[in-house]
C-alpha cells in the first residue's frame, strides 16, 4: 500500500515540475515578441521643425472705389443747345467740345465790344492830341489853367474808357467761350441729361448736362482698425513717410486679378463709434477696368517684412480659453506647450510666444496625441506640406 502511494506522489510532483518549466519556457519565448510588439506600437506623427521666416503681414478689409476726379458739367451760358458732340460712355480728353449752345448772341456781343473798344481808342487819341496842344499853349499863357485841367482830365477819362472797353471785350469773349461746353478733365463721360434743342440757363439753378470721371487712376476707400493703423504707422521710416511704404492689393468681388497700389492718405481722426480710421489707396486704372462704386476686397500689407514663426491651425489645440501644441523632445516624447497667437495668414497663425526655432511640433493627428507619449516623428516641410504658407512678396 505504501509503495503505490509513494509512486503516485512522485508522479504528481513530476507533473507539477514539468508544468512550471513549460510556463517559464513560454514566458521566456514570448518576451521578445512582446517587446517587438511594443516597439511596433510607437505611433508615427508628422512634425514641423520651427524656424523663423521673413513674412509680410497682410490684413483684409472691404472697400469701395471712388473716382480721383469727378466733374458735373453744367452750362455757364444761357441759350438753346444746338449740338451734342459725344456719346455716353466714351472716353474724352480735356478740352474736347461736348455741347454747343446757340452762340449768335455771344458773337454779337463780342463784335459790339470790339466796336466800343475802337471808339474808345479814337476818343483817347483825340484827348491825347488836345492835351498835347494845351501843354504848349499853357506855357505861353494862350489858354487858361482851367482849360488845361479840363483837357488833362478828358485824357485820363479816355484812358479809363479804353481799359473798360478792353475788359468788356474780354468778358464777351469769355461768354462766347461758355457757349462751347468743354471737358475740364480727361476720362469717361456719362450720358447726356439734356438733348439738342433744349433751352438751358446759367446760374445757381443751371441743369446738369452730364458728368465725367477720370480713369487713369482710381481711389479705394476702406476702414482700418486702430490697432492696425498704429502698428503700421509706427514703422521706422526716416527717408519717406510710412504710408508710402505700405503696399495695398485690390481684388474685385468676382475677379481674381490682383491690382497693386499704395496708400494715398489716412484720415485725420479715429471714428469713436467704430474705432476705425478711413484710409484711401490709389491704383493705376489705365485699362479702365475699375469703375467708381465697385465693391473691392482690400489687403493691407505691413511696411516691412518681419522674421516670425508661422504654424498651421491644424497643429494648434484649444483647452478652454488657451491654445496649445505638442512639442516632441529629444526622447521622442510629446510635451504639452501653451502658446500665444496673433494674426491669421492663409490657414496659419503667427506664434508670438511659446515656441523657439529648432523645436519639433506635431502638425497632424493632434487628437490621437497625449502628453508624454512616445512617438516616431516624421519631419515635413511646413505645417501644410507646401513650400510656402504665405505670400513673401
Amino acid at each position: 500500500m505504501i509503495l503505490p502511494r509513494l509512486k503516485s506522489i512522485n508522479m504528481l510532483n513530476l507533473t507539477i515540475l514539468f508544468t512550471i518549466l513549460g510556463i517559464i519556457s513560454v514566458v521566456v519565448f514570448l518576451r521578445p515578441i512582446h517587446a517587438k510588439d511594443n516597439k511596433q506600437r510607437v505611433m508615427p506623427v508628422e512634425v514641423m521643425v520651427i524656424k523663423k521666416q521673413p513674412v509680410r503681414i497682410w490684413k483684409n478689409f472691404s472697400g469701395r472705389l471712388t473716382a480721383v476726379d469727378f466733374v458735373e458739367i453744367r452750362p455757364q451760358a444761357s441759350g438753346h443747345i444746338t449740338d451734342v458732340r459725344f456719346k455716353g460712355g466714351q472716353l474724352v480728353n480735356k478740352g474736347d467740345i461736348l455741347y454747343v449752345i446757340d452762340s449768335r448772341p455771344y458773337k454779337a456781343a463780342v463784335m459790339k465790344a470790339k466796336a466800343d473798344l475802337v471808339t474808345a481808342l479814337n476818343r483817347k487819341d483825340l484827348a491825347e492830341k488836345e492835351y498835347s496842344r494845351s501843354k504848349d499853349l499853357i506855357k505861353t499863357k494862350m489858354i487858361s489853367q482851367r482849360i488845361y485841367d479840363e483837357r488833362s482830365t478828358i485824357k485820363l477819362v479816355a484812358e479809363s474808357i479804353v481799359n473798360s472797353a478792353k475788359a468788356q471785350l474780354s468778358q464777351a469773349k469769355i461768354n462766347l467761350g461758355y457757349a462751347y461746353v468743354k471737358a475740364p478733365v480727361s476720362g469717361r463721360i456719362s450720358r447726356t441729361e439734356v438733348t439738342m434743342g433744349n433751352l438751358v440757363s446759367a446760374g445757381s439753378n443751371a441743369p446738369l448736362l452730364t458728368s465725367i470721371v477720370s480713369n487713369d487712376s482710381i481711389y479705394a476707400d476702406f476702414e482700418v482698425d486702430e490697432q492696425t493703423y498704429l502698428r503700421y504707422m509706427q514703422n521706422d521710416s526716416f527717408n519717406k513717410p510710412a504710408t508710402q511704404k505700405i503696399p495695398v492689393e485690390l481684388r474685385l468681388q468676382s475677379d481674381e486679378i490682383v491690382y497693386k497700389g499704395k496708400i494715398y492718405a489716412f484720415d485725420n481722426r479715429i471714428d469713436p463709434s467704430s474705432g476705425t480710421i478711413r484710409a484711401r489707396a490709389v491704383f493705376d486704372n489705365s485699362q479702365g477696368n475699375l469703375l467708381p462704386g465697385m465693391y473691392a476686397r482690400m489687403r493691407l500689407g505691413s511696411p516691412t517684412k518681419k522674421n516670425i514663426i508661422l504654424l498651421s491651425e491644424r497643429a494648434i489645440g484649444t483647452d478652454q480659453n488657451r491654445k496649445f501644441v505638442y512639442v516632441v523632445n529629444r526622447e521622442n516624447k510629446t510635451t504639452y506647450r501653451e502658446v500665444k497667437l496673433s494674426d491669421s495668414i492663409d490657414g496659419s497663425r503667427v506664434v508670438d510666444f511659446g515656441l523657439k526655432p529648432g523645436e519639433k511640433v506635431v502638425v497632424r493627428g493632434l487628437m490621437r496625441v497625449r502628453p508624454d507619449m512616445l512617438v516616431e516623428p516624421v519631419v515635413v516641410q511646413d505645417a501644410s506640406g507646401k513650400n510656402n504658407l504665405v505670400s513673401r512678396s
